[in-house]
């Protein structure tokens, strides 16, 4: 055997076992106690144990023990899989499945870990913006547009000039809307969906959404919940796109848009008329402006869209705009009498390729216009003529479907069937049975699969996912059966990494976990801005991929271990099939994520308790919500940096690696003033044998105790804050090894789940990984320098206790809140060198607080 052979064999060795045998996979983003709990082994070498455990990682304790195991054979390059089943299992914590030799990720057990995705998806939509985009603080596309396939319109008469609207010389003011993906189309078919499906998730779970921005998707709160500020910008442009009566547009651009990756507000492609682009005139006919044409037959399924939209907008925007809200009513029933006038499906218009929505059903369409209008105006025909549509569509065609063409059936989710089944009238057992048929069939496509994947791998596999997740979680709340129940958690896993690939489907969530990084997208690929909230299209058949006109990977495939065979998925810019965001398909989530907000008995206690701080009045659970609005609470790169400024509360803390010379003063000092501090020390400190009795005696007066990181190791560089210099596996030893020092006294994470970074420095990641272990990170107030009473007078600068304390002194009296809600941090002890010590002067820096009026706190 020649040297070189060897080094190679070795090498082939040495990198096959860098690899597992197996691999668990896990929803990443964490599960709720009550749910159903299933996680997914893919085992190279077939092995399948009879048993497998969960571990508490911060412990290191056995907690939960289970046989409940399903075999489900063999995927791709893996001989076995099985399903392993640990929904008896309901403890709160952070913990991973160890199976035989393999271990999965860790994951959370949280009531409240589906709180924030709601909002989360929103940062995608404000993103896709068209005209003013808050994310880019500038406008685009502000010459929209000028008109085509006008004089092709229902009812056009050439000899009535006043119906004359020339082909490419009308000018009509459509700025406004979402683009469509990563290109800047715009279309009415898409936006009318997801403004509805952004509305129906805030009138069913209006709590699960917050206020953090304006109408314009600025920063800054204006009391209008955010999704109703992202869903009016979305019926403001359809307003603009229906004029009225039988003049209705649903296409902006084509095709041509597709030139090069670029900036919206650097749109330079041009369409003959310079910076213009088309506006089409929906006309029931087929249209293409080149090679390629649609099959349109009428105007029914856009017609419907507008009309159930702005049916539900005027009654969400009522108490808003009740101008807007009237206008929107009116339209909302001209729009459904021009799609009973004109039956037949309106597909948006190709141009020089082939691809475009080919939508093939319209009477989902016209039943929820239908429903939706019974809502509104308690008119029973409308109602009536519901059931009729209802009925002729009883089942969305794509499921049970083993293939489709590009939005062939769409929606993905009929909506109508559920307006129907929750009016309890004669028929509502009728359509929750549709509901339960196109169940049956998705459970039975996909009960064999190891995932519980009965959807077909079809373009935007994913928002069928979706759908499918979503119609299950509505039949279940319509009738309580809870047959679906195991493939609905699955297919809401699938979207959050328990699937081949071992990825989440959203971009940036969970913000620990693994999502798409390099997706199809300008904002990303060229300038290197996320494009958070953005559900990605997901895996399409390989003999789909295989076909596509234009796609390849511009790097090698990270996942070909895990491709399963039949279908693909690649985290690549080059594959617009797999990974480009689309703003319906992440609308569609917020219908389902809103569902699992909870509030628990905690958080109303806590609410409740810091209201009644800041506004001196006893509350009921009732006034929490309006009371919550109260807080101000600061964040910086992921951390609570202040407590509520408008309460004059200060938390003491206190970090500590080495040494601990200060115990003394301070504990006694914090004694004479009954006040509890906040101690943060590290795995080192705690493991000190000459400390023990400090941490003891801490604890027992009652002291917030808390960690500060193992080894004080440095996580992210000093002269580039977002470069992270530790891997996570080494930040979540270093942590979790922290907890387990503070077990010996009997510290829990439960109670300590604040974590203090080493040095107070940390950046966006840090606390991404902090959050995914299910703790919370902290860090000190900036200000006053309190937390520079370490520096030495050797050192390459020094701060003096007289100087700290002045400009902690200047800084109270001069900033416009004081130190309202201050995080104050010094140190539990300092190098010898420091003769100087602040820690001197806490009784004198307390006696000055309050006599200003502050209240000290425990966390």
């Amino acid at each position: 055997m020649t040297f070189r052979f060897q080094i190679m064999v070795i090498s082939i060795v040495f990198i096959t076992s860098l690899f597992p045998q197996s691999v668990i996979r896990i929803n990443q983003l964490g599960y709720q106690p009550d749910a159903i709990k299933v996680a997914v082994l893919m085992s190279e070498d077939g092995k399948i144990p009879n048993e497998f455990y969960i571990e508490d990682v911060f412990t290191g304790q056995v907690v939960f023990t289970s046989k409940a195991i399903k075999n489900t054979g063999p995927l791709g390059n893996f001989k076995g899989t099985a399903r392993l089943n640990f929904s008896e299992f309901h403890t709160n914590g952070t913990f991973k499945i160890i199976f035989g030799n393999t271990e999965s990720p860790y994951f959370r057990i949280s009531d409240t870990i589906y709180n924030s995705t709601p909002d989360f998806i929103l940062q995608y939509m404000r993103q896709q913006r068209c005209g003013y985009n808050p994310y880019l603080k500038d406008s685009c596309h502000n010459h929209d547009g000028f008109t085509v396939y006008s004089e092709d319109a229902p009812g056009y008469d050439s000899s009535q000039t006043s119906d004359l609207i020339p082909n490419t010389s009308y000018l009509i003011p459509v700025l406004g809307g979402w683009h469509d993906a990563s290109d800047y189309l715009q279309y009415a078919t898409t936006s009318a969906t997801a403004a509805y499906q952004l509305l129906f998730a805030y009138k069913k779970n209006p709590k699960a959404f917050g206020d953090w921005y304006d109408r314009n998707g600025d920063p800054g709160a204006n009391g209008i919940p955010d999704v109703l500020d992202e869903a009016r910008w979305g019926l403001e442009w359809l307003d603009r796109m229906y004029p009225g009566g039988e003049e209705m547009y649903q296409q902006i651009a084509d095709d041509r848009d597709h030139q090069m990756f670029r900036l919206p507000t650097e749109d330079s492609v041009n369409y003959g008329k310079g910076l213009y682009r088309p506006v089409y005139r929906v006309t029931g006919k087929p249209q293409g402006l080149m090679k390629y044409k649609n099959r349109s037959t009428g105007v029914a399924s856009i017609a419907g869209k507008f009309a159930s939209t702005m049916a539900l907008g005027s009654e969400l925007m009522q108490s808003i705009d009740p101008e807007f809200s009237a206008r929107l009513h009116k339209k909302a029933i001209e729009a459904y009498e021009y799609g009973e006038k004109y039956p037949g499906i309106s597909q948006t218009a190709p141009c020089k390729a082939p691809y475009f929505y080919e939508e093939e059903n319209w009477v989902d369409d016209m039943e929820l216009a239908a429903a939706q209008l019974y809502a509104v105006t308690g008119d029973a025909g409308y109602l009536n003529n519901a059931r009729k549509y209802g009925i002729m569509e009883e089942i969305t065609p794509w499921i049970g479907a083993d293939t489709a063409s590009h939005y062939q059936w769409f929606p993905f989710i009929n909506l109508g069937h559920y307006l129907i089944a929750g009016d309890k009238s004669d028929s509502s057992d009728q359509f929750a049975k549709f509901y339960q048929n196109g169940l049956d069939k998705l459970y039975n496509r996909g009960k064999d699969d190891p995932f519980f994947i009965g959807v077909p791998y079809i373009w935007c596999s994913n928002n069928l996912v979706s759908a499918a997740m979503t119609q299950a979680k509505l039949y279940h709340e319509l009738t309580g059966d809870q047959k679906f129940l195991e493939m609905e958690a699955s297919l809401r896993d699938w979207l959050f990494g328990c699937n081949p690939w071992g990825t989440s489907m959203i971009v940036g969530l969970p913000k620990w976990g693994d999502f798409p990084v390099d997706p199809h997208s300008a904002f990303t690929h060229v300038y290197n801005y996320p494009v958070d909230g953005g559900l990605v299209d997901g895996p399409i058949y390989s003999t789909i991929f295989g076909k596509l006109i234009g796609i390849h990977l511009a790097e090698p495939d990270e996942y070909a271990r895990f491709q399963p065979g039949r279908a693909v998925y690649h985290d690549d810019w080059g594959d617009y099939s797999t990974n480009e965001p689309t703003m319906d398909g992440t609308a569609g989530l917020a219908i389902y994520l809103s569902s699992f907000f909870k509030t628990t008995k905690e958080d109303v206690k806590e609410t409740a308790k810091n209201a009644e701080d800041a506004k001196g009045e006893k509350l009921n659970e009732k006034s929490v919500e309006s009371a919550s609005s109260a807080f101000y609470q600061t964040f910086y790169k992921g951390a609570l940096i202040r407590l509520d400024s408008t309460k004059k509360n200060i938390a003491l803390m206190f970090t500590g690696h080495e040494f601990a010379d200060g115990h003394k003063t301070i504990t006694e000092t914090l004694n004479k003033f009954n006040i509890k501090g906040n101690f943060f020390f590290t795995g080192d400190f705690y493991r000190n044998p000459q400390f023990s009795e400090i941490i003891k005696e801490l604890k027992k007066s009652g002291h917030y105790l808390g960690a500060h990181s193992d080894k004080h190791l440095l996580y992210n560089s000093w002269e580039k804050r977002d470069s992270t210099i530790v891997s996570k596996a080494t930040f979540e030893k270093d942590v979790i090894d922290n907890y387990r020092e503070m077990l010996k006294f009997d510290i829990s994470k439960n109670d300590a789940p604040w974590f203090l970074p080493p040095y107070e420095w940390y950046n966006n990641e840090i606390a991404s990984w902090t959050e995914g272990l299910g703790l919370k990170l902290i860090n000190f107030t900036p200000g006053t320098k309190s937390n520079q009473d370490w520096t030495i007078p050797s050192g390459s600068y020094y701060f003096s206790s007289d100087s700290i304390y002045s400009t902690f002194a200047n800084f109270e009296e001069s900033s416009t809140n004081g130190m309202n809600g201050f995080l104050l941090l010094t140190h539990f002890g300092t190098h010898p060198e420091r003769i100087d010590k602040f820690y001197a002067k806490l009784e004198q820096l307390i006696l000055h607080l309050k006599q200003k009026g502050y209240k000290f706190v425990r966390l």
